[in-house]
């Protein structure tokens, strides 16, 4: 496996992205520190995906407008090449690469690997580690001339479905250590730094870990407090700090690792930002300590790393120095997608558990597949799963297309698949009724194993804000144009009859000529309509709170979340649009079932949006409702936990 013939076809370009005028400068007010702020700023400010060849190579370009669909969303655009038609980027050199490693890895799986034995003795056995080692399983998206297999993101994302399928704990094993311990190195690493690390690293010789969590950093990323000072000298910096709940903590010997350091700006004044580290084991003073107990992914080692008085070279800097909560944000970004890939596998195996039991399970003297209420929930499981997996090949394939502009795709796909493979498999669980809950056919261990990728690398609820929040500054930038437009009319004509003619439009509840007609399969036309009014209505809401609110939206959490759940959903339409498309298109055995999932998933999803923003847009209930949540939370913090006395009064 790990003769590669196949080097990665990512793209390498960056943008400039700044937040708009319109909204002010993010960060503003309360939520100033937080991850889907700062997060949104890194992003925006230079997007990066991929694998380049050399930190020392890239360049700052000229600034330019969004090419993402997602972005395009919020400002009521159809920017339909990213999306259609359904992408399809591996060559048939590639393809046939990674069928020759699909059955070996999956029979591995099977095979080798125990699962529920990993979680019995909260490690992976050894022989399953020295298995993957010689599969080449620890360096699969580095280059061959590095001794790594050399895939794209989408091979990558292949595997990555059939390690979910199987063990979740192994895949955060795998994950933990190239998806993001040291992706690093590959998206900002020198050369030097790549030849001296990498090789033993694909290897599986050392592993690596992020070290980017503290005590009191989780999703406020930026508020980190260990401290790397440079030397008198300049040859080295003093790291000092801890680490918690680092995935394979306690096994690593390479870390990329997140510290402040002092940084002189243009004016001479000393500010302290992060930098990115990469520190050995080897270093000294690095300490790890015992594996966490956890309620899931317990063969996963989960660890704290302290750092005391560890001297690491300044050549050790991975990127530039201050640079280093960007870093940390592309990394995280760059590897979300294989997260949903990950899980469309998880659900894959869990629906094949649902319906054999469904399949053969007799109450009432019939089989329990018969019944509608057990129909519906299998239904639900595979649109949920079909989606899921949609999302992940799509983001993937952007990716290798070039694409710099998927971040808000690629969170997309993490909350959308966190959360599908979690109620598909607590309807599994539902389905084989006592049986689920026991432990022998290892269901309860696949829901608690699941249960955490709601939360790390990005929490859902800070990345749902870090989707709307982003979206929105796009928006607000044009509206800030719109803005300056209108005060030199005759010399901005063309603009104004072109976007504020489709605003004008659009608030007047008349459309604004959006059309999906020509782009999806014409069997599908009807969910194309449902689709373009969604983000019709989407977009017009979008830009009401924008009026609204202005730079203040960044406080506006009740309405971020509705604003992200609707991005969200009409994402999700997209992405099946384009995939059932094109399997009527090709004539695919399975277009007809893909249709039906297709068309379930766009109606119940344009009901959501609809129902979402017309509360948003009109409903003074709404406003009542949030007020009230605030109001109840407040009385609970106040109170220490509920308020209310028992029914009894004592």
């Amino acid at each position: 496996m790990r003769a590669a013939r196949i080097a990665p076809g990512v793209g390498r370009q960056l943008l400039s992205l700044r937040p708009s005028t319109f909204l002010g400068q993010p960060g503003t007010g309360p939520a100033q520190r937080s991850y889907a702020n700062g997060a949104a700023q890194a992003v925006l400010d230079k997007p990066e995906t991929g694998v380049s060849s050399d930190a020392s190579a890239r360049e700052k370009p000229a600034k330019a407008e969004s090419k993402s669909f997602a972005v395009g969303m919020f400002k009521g655009q159809l920017t339909t090449n990213q999306v259609f038609p359904y992408p399809a980027v591996l060559n048939e050199e590639q393809t046939q690469f990674l069928k020759e490693l699909v059955g070996p890895v999956t029979r591995f799986l099977e095979e080798v690997n125990d699962p529920a034995k990993n979680d019995m003795l909260e490690a992976v056995e050894e022989n399953t580690m020295q298995g993957l080692k010689d599969l080449g399983a620890f360096g699969l998206q580095v280059p061959s001339e590095l001794g790594g297999v050399g895939l794209c993101n989408t091979q990558y994302a292949r595997l990555v479905e059939i390690v979910g399928m199987h063990d979740l704990a192994l895949g955060v094993t795998l994950g933990a250590h190239q998806g993001i311990g040291f992706k690093g190195i590959l998206l900002f690493g020198t050369k030097a730094q790549k030849e001296k690390y990498l090789p033993k690293l694909a290897s599986g010789e050392i592993l690596a870990a992020f070290c980017l969590t503290e005590p009191a950093s989780g999703s406020d990323a930026a508020s980190i407090r260990a401290s790397a000072v440079p030397s008198p000298c300049g040859k080295y910096y003093t790291l000092n700090g801890s680490k918690i709940w680092i995935s394979n903590g306690g096994l690593a010997e390479i870390f990329t690792v997140f510290a402040k350091t002092p940084v002189t700006d243009a004016s001479g004044a000393v500010k302290e930002k992060i930098t990115a580290f990469v520190v050995e084991k080897s270093f000294g003073g690095v300490t790890q300590g015992p594996p966490e107990k956890k309620m899931g992914i317990k063969a996963s080692n989960t660890a704290e790393v302290c750092f005391d008085g560890v001297r690491v070279p300044a050549e050790n800097v991975l990127g530039e120095v201050g640079s280093g909560f960007k870093v940390a944000m592309h990394i995280l970004n760059n590897g979300r997608f294989a997260m949903a890939a990950a899980l469309a596998g998880t659900m894959k195996g869990i629906i094949a558990k649902a319906v054999d039991h469904a399949a053969n399970r007799t109450q009432f003297g019939e089989k329990i597949h018969n019944f509608g209420l057990i129909q519906e929930k299998l239904a639900r499981m595979a649109m949920l799963q079909y989606v899921t997996e949609s999302m992940a090949y799509m983001v993937s394939a952007n990716m290798d297309q070039g694409s710099t502009d998927f971040q808000i795709e690629a969170a997309i796909s993490k909350i959308f698949g966190s959360e599908a493979a979690w109620k598909v498999t607590d309807e599994c669980i539902q389905i084989m009724g006592g049986m689920g809950f026991m432990k022998e056919p290892g269901v309860e261990r696949v829901l608690r194993d699941l249960r955490v990728f709601r939360i790390f690398e990005g929490t859902n609820d800070i990345l749902r804000l870090f989707v709307a929040l982003q979206g929105c500054m796009d928006k607000g930038k044009e509206l800030s144009g719109l803005g300056s437009a209108l005060k030199n009319p005759f010399g901005n004509a063309g603009l104004l009859l072109g976007e504020a003619g489709k605003q004008l439009r659009r608030r007047a509840g008349l459309g604004s000529g959006l059309s999906l007609s020509g782009v999806v399969h014409k069997d599908l036309s009807r969910s194309g309509e449902l689709t373009v009014q969604a983000l019709e209505q989407f977009a017009s809401v979008v830009e009401a709170k924008l009026i609204k609110h202005k730079k203040g939206i960044v406080n506006e959490q009740f309405v971020l979340q509705r604003l992200a759940d609707s991005a969200i959903d009409l994402y999700a339409m997209v992405v099946v649009l384009s995939r059932a498309s094109r399997s009527l298109s090709e004539g695919h055995p399975t277009a007809q079932h893909e249709k039906m999932l297709c068309d379930s998933w766009c109606i119940e999803a344009a009901a959501r949006i609809r129902e979402n923003m017309t509360a948003l847009q009109s409903d003074p209930q709404q406003l009542e409702l949030f007020r009230n949540f605030k109001s109840i939370s407040n009385a609970l913090v106040e109170q220490g936990g509920v308020v209310t006395s028992n029914p009894l009064g004592f």
